[in-house]
């Protein structure tokens, strides 16, 4: 009798430890489904943001400072007309920009970003006065921009600084921050070390002026 209770008693215990290891392995599948899943969700809402987007030449998404941005305001001033920012990462110089009253435009490659800066001028209430696309730089046309701002790397700026040119109008003025453009002499700089801002009025590079026509009075004949 005792032999076939402890046979009994261990039949139980054996099948509770494997109901219990079965439970352990299923939370264990929960737990580790559930860290996977968060995972892969930050992987796929971060990567956009910190990964270059495919480019001809790669720019890597580095946000503007508050001190960037000031300067190239600085270099907006007493200007009037569109605005294009090449390259607009989240935004933030269309939108302030917009803030100013220009009617500002912002070209980037990268999906997420474009998003999130439609979102940014949506919630900053200047979405009316911006509009972001999701374009290649090389695939677009420049020429009905009259301020241009750039945030590119030395790689893209001597193939870029040909493109302006040949597209943009004479009253122009391109604005490049971080890394200037190599034949062009800027006509205006301020900030400093990574602040510097560099700004080209397109007329003195070509040699536009404007000349008031001369009206030669009619003598009586």
């Amino acid at each position: 009798m005792s032999k076939a209770l402890a046979k009994e008693s261990h039949a139980a215990g054996w099948q509770e430890d494997c109901e219990g290891g079965s439970r352990r392995r299923s939370w264990g599948l929960l737990v580790t489904a559930g860290v996977g899943g968060t995972l892969v969700a930050l992987y796929a809402v971060v990567t956009p943001f910190v990964t270059p987007a495919l480019r001809k030449v790669c720019l890597p998404f580095v946000p503007a400072t508050s001190t960037q941005i000031q300067n190239v305001l600085k270099m907006l001033e007493n200007r009037s007309g569109s605005l294009v920012d090449i390259g607009s990462g989240d935004g933030r110089i269309v939108i302030a920009a917009a803030k100013r009253g220009f009617k500002a435009v912002g070209y980037e490659l990268n999906p997420w970003l474009v998003w999130y800066s439609r979102y940014r001028a949506w919630r900053d209430g200047v979405h009316q006065n911006t509009k972001f696309y999701i374009s290649d730089l090389w695939k677009v046309s420049f020429s009905h921009y009259t301020n241009v701002v750039v945030f590119g790397v030395p790689q893209m700026m001597p193939q870029l600084e040909r493109k302006l040119e040949e597209e943009l109008q004479c009253n122009a003025r391109i604005i490049a921050c971080r890394f200037p453009f190599p034949c062009w002499i800027p006509d205006h700089t301020t900030g400093e070390g990574t602040d510097t801002v560099w700004a080209y009025d397109l007329k003195h590079h070509r040699g536009c002026e404007t000349k008031s026509l001369e009206i030669t009075p009619e003598t009586e004949s």
